[in-house]
């Protein structure tokens, strides 16, 4: 195994770990047998991760090529069946039960999306391509590529799931500008998102609108939609600099602080550990998405590199929203830290994203 990929897997592992730690800390004194067993269920995500991280680490990543269309056909159909035959939780209507597993396909539909845009985009060289969309026009050449990217993303808001739809624009936004689109058509798509806000604002269901209304102002509705982020900033600044020490987190422990396990992770590991804590975690997911963009460096063969840069990005799009989302600085909207939020899905679906990165970086082919 390459120096590269056993580093990824060191700090993969290392993450998941303090993930499950902060889990159990988070749900032991919790009644009932369902939340005896999270912790153990996420161990059982973590081992099943690792089998796809070898399995895709070893699978040529130019398979993806050929497959790119068929898997966003599947990400499309699955999540489709999401309105027919999703599982309902807390009010969304998300995810898809397989035997004992529930599968949440906007995560993986997330992975889906960086190939299909890495395939799209390297087409032609990246310095060709603003010319490829002169050439094409900006119909076929960035506004088809964004209503095949808004067709899933609109699917997922409507669950609803506002952060993974967020999410799946940013990637778009993101990779136009890797790609060396002209930074015009960029701006055009920022302005046209942001005139489009006043509109979309009518279709938000009435509880996203009160979290971007407390976003802007916790304390209007302290007791209701303002709760989780002033519990979450409460377990943050009461962790100090050392924090409380595990299973001693009171936002936590005496259950404050909602989503403990989930969303707000960060916050629950933050009020055990402190900042030292903390700057221990950002360092670990500094260190792992910068191996990603290391691998897209080294990669010469220009999808291997766009989807090596995309998937970096995506991960740390998901760090960035997470732990803004904790401190108060974005709106709640639902996006997991990876490796450390309870999810199977995001768990394989991460691991997954990870041994592509590790393949690209043992086949650097040249196409």
């Amino acid at each position: 195994m390459r120096s590269t990929n056993l580093t990824i897997l060191i700090i993969a592992v290392l993450i998941s770990c303090i993930g499950i730690l902060s889990i159990y800390s988070s749900t032991y004194q919790k009644e009932g047998r369902i939340w005896e067993s999270i912790y153990q269920r996420q161990m059982l995500w973590v081992i099943l991760g690792l089998a796809f991280f070898f399995l895709f680490s070893s699978f040529n990543y130019r398979r993806l090529w050929d497959a790119t269309y068929l898997l966003y056909t599947l990400a499309l159909f699955l999540l489709f069946l999401v309105f027919i035959l999703g599982v309902v939780r807390l009010g969304a209507q998300r995810w898809l039960r397989f035997s004992w597993f529930n599968f949440q396909p906007s995560e993986f539909s997330k992975l889906v999306i960086v190939i299909f845009l890495a395939r799209y985009f390297s087409a032609k060289s990246v310095q060709d391509l603003s010319l490829q969309v002169n050439k094409m026009g900006i119909s076929r050449g960035l506004i088809f590529p964004f209503i095949m990217i808004a067709l899933p993303a609109g699917l997922i808001i409507e669950q609803p799931d506002l952060g993974s739809g967020v999410i799946i624009i940013f990637i778009f936004m993101i990779m136009l500008f890797l790609s060396g689109v002209r930074l015009r058509y960029i701006i055009f798509f920022l302005g046209l998102a942001i005139l489009s806000l006043p509109f979309l604002w009518h279709f938000l269901r009435e509880y996203q609108r009160d979290r971007l209304l407390v976003f802007i102002n916790p304390n209007i509705d302290p007791l209701g939609a303002g709760y989780t982020i002033i519990q979450s900033k409460i377990a943050i600044g009461s962790g100090g600099f050392f924090g409380k020490g595990w299973l001693s987190g009171t936002q936590s422990q005496l259950r404050f602080l909602p989503e403990a396990h989930t969303d707000f992770i960060f916050a629950t590991f933050v009020e055990e550990w402190g900042f030292l804590g903390s700057t221990v975690i950002l360092l670990l997911y500094y260190l792992l998405i910068r191996e990603g963009l290391n691998i897209a460096a080294r990669t010469s063969d220009n999808f291997g590199r766009l989807l090596a840069l995309g998937i970096a990005f995506m991960l740390g799009v998901q760090v960035f929203i997470n732990i803004s989302m904790n401190l108060g600085l974005a709106p709640v909207v639902g996006v997991p830290l990876f490796l450390m939020s309870y999810g199977g899905s995001s768990v394989v679906v991460t691991f997954i994203s990870l041994g592509i990165l590790a393949n690209i970086d043992k086949t650097r082919t040249v196409f």
